[in-house]
Parts: C-alpha cells; sequence; structure tokens
C-alpha cells in the first residue's frame, strides 16, 4: 500500500485527489508543506499530493518549496473543486451567521457569502474548519469545505457547488524522493524544469530562443525570487514534450547555457483534462 501525505487534515481536497489518484492508498495528513516535503525527502517509497495552483485564484504558494527540496515529480492531477456550505445535522441555511474556511475558499465563494451576509473566519484550511465545528456544535457555525469532509465529520451540507464559478479546478502534482520517468512513447508529456540565470543583460530573452527555434512549446513559465532576496530570481517551467525527444534535448542544452543552475524536476504524462 503507498503512503501518500498531504497538507491538511482528512477531508481536505487533496485528501480527495490522493483517493482519485490511487484509491487504495494510505493517506497521512500533514500540518505544513514543509512537513510533507521533508517526509517524503526520509521515505523513498512514499508519494506526496499538493496542490500547485488553482484555475481562479492562480498560484497555491509552495514554489520556493520546490525549489528548496527538489522532489521529483511523477504526475499531474487535475481536480475539481466543489465547495459546500457544511453545518451541523440540524441546522438550516437561515440559521448561519458565521462561516470559516481557509482564505481561498472564501474568495471563491464570496458571491454567496455576501448574499446571505455572513461574517468570514479565515482558518488555516477548509477540512479543519468543517472538524472544528463539527466538535463546537453550533447551529449558527458553518465551514466551507468537500462534501468528502462532510462525510467524515458528520455534517449536513446546506448549500452544494456555492463557487462563484462552475469548472474551479485546481492542479495538484504527485511527487517523490527516487527518479522516475517514463518512457518515451506516443503519448503526451510534460517535462518540468527549474532554472536560475548568469547575470547578464537580456539574459532570459537569449535563453529561451532554443525553445522557438526547435518548435517547443512552453506551457508554463514563472519567475520567484530566492528566498531572502530579491536580485535574485529562479524560474519554473513546464513544457510540452519528453525530455528524450530531440527537439526538447537540442532547447535544454540551449538554455543551459544561459544558467547558473538547472534542475529537471521531472517528466510525466499530461492529464486528459489538458485535451478538455
Amino acid at each position: 500500500m503507498t503512503k501518500i501525505y498531504i497538507q491538511g487534515t482528512f477531508g481536505a481536497y487533496s485528501h480527495l485527489a490522493a483517493l482519485e489518484i490511487d484509491p487504495k492508498a494510505e493517506v497521512v495528513p500533514c500540518k505544513t508543506f514543509d512537513e510533507c516535503f521533508l517526509k517524503v525527502l526520509s521515505e523513498s517509497d512514499s508519494r506526496m499530493v499538493i496542490p500547485e495552483s488553482n484555475r481562479i485564484t492562480g498560484n497555491i504558494g509552495i514554489e520556493y518549496l520546490i525549489f528548496k527540496y527538489r522532489l521529483n515529480i511523477y504526475a499531474e492531477h487535475f481536480q475539481k473543486i466543489e465547495h459546500n456550505l457544511l453545518g451541523q445535522p440540524g441546522a438550516n441555511l437561515n440559521d448561519i451567521k458565521d462561516v470559516y474556511s481557509h482564505t481561498q475558499g472564501l474568495s471563491q465563494c464570496s458571491n454567496f457569502i455576501k448574499k446571505n451576509k455572513l461574517i468570514e473566519h479565515v482558518r488555516a484550511d477548509t477540512a479543519g474548519s468543517a472538524e472544528a465545528i463539527s466538535k463546537k456544535k453550533n447551529k449558527s457555525e458553518a465551514a466551507i469545505a468537500s462534501s468528502l469532509s462532510a462525510k467524515i465529520y458528520k455534517l449536513k451540507v446546506l448549500a452544494p457547488s456555492i463557487e462563484n464559478e462552475k469548472g474551479n479546478t485546481t492542479r495538484f502534482l504527485v511527487m517523490g524522493k527516487d527518479i522516475l520517468q517514463p518512457d518515451y512513447r506516443d503519448n503526451r508529456y510534460i517535462t518540468s524544469f527549474l532554472f536560475k540565470l548568469k547575470s547578464k543583460p537580456a539574459a532570459l530573452y537569449q535563453s529561451l530562443g532554443g525553445f522557438a527555434i526547435n518548435g517547443v512549446n512552453l506551457t508554463k513559465l514563472q519567475s520567484y525570487p530566492e528566498q531572502n532576496s530579491f536580485e535574485s530570481y529562479f524560474f519554473l517551467c513546464d513544457l510540452d514534450g519528453h525530455i528524450e525527444d530531440p527537439k526538447v534535448q537540442k532547447s535544454l542544452e540551449e538554455l543551459g547555457l544561459h544558467c547558473q543552475d538547472f534542475h529537471v524536476l521531472g517528466v510525466f504524462e499530461a492529464d486528459k483534462f489538458r485535451d478538455k
């Protein structure tokens, strides 16, 4: 049985994603993302499922940990996010005055919250809010969390799918310690890597020329300051293709000429969600 670490508690969207990826997995909650990385770094046969970005609210904010620990990416998984208002079994929507959730859960349901004149309370995570509500047993308090949280903590779904925009999706990464790459076949692959450029004028412009010349499509390119620095930046990048594809190899060789630091994070099959 595979052990999968997640940030948050049981019922979190990471828990939901882990079960969709591997229904038989042993899911182990961690308080912080840092703890997830450290656990997986010390156990070769374990995995970690972490949210990387959300279609509506953007990056989750774990890029500096990816840069710091450099664990390997084995897969991506796009998880549909459906927020629900959860309350006590005997409560109704009219009873609710206060709502608790993660800041993203609250922001993604802002229209519903305003319409029902609820008072927001920011908490560390969605499932943790549901767990706290279940213990307090106050009919005027509710949490915004997953339907899985409702089952786990025996709460009532007072209002389903209350997110502002339907089709809300979070991209999760499956990561681990050992290097594992799929064989190069006739499938769609993503190669993920990070790099830091040499300090010289027009370095980024020059470094990306190889991708254009070789016809390689970049699906993600984002810059982040190194921790405790406003002068040194690293880039996280995804490209369409397998690292063994000659076009990809030539592009990365060209990029390497301009880099102070370069590291391949993973090669994996593209999630079928990308074809939608």
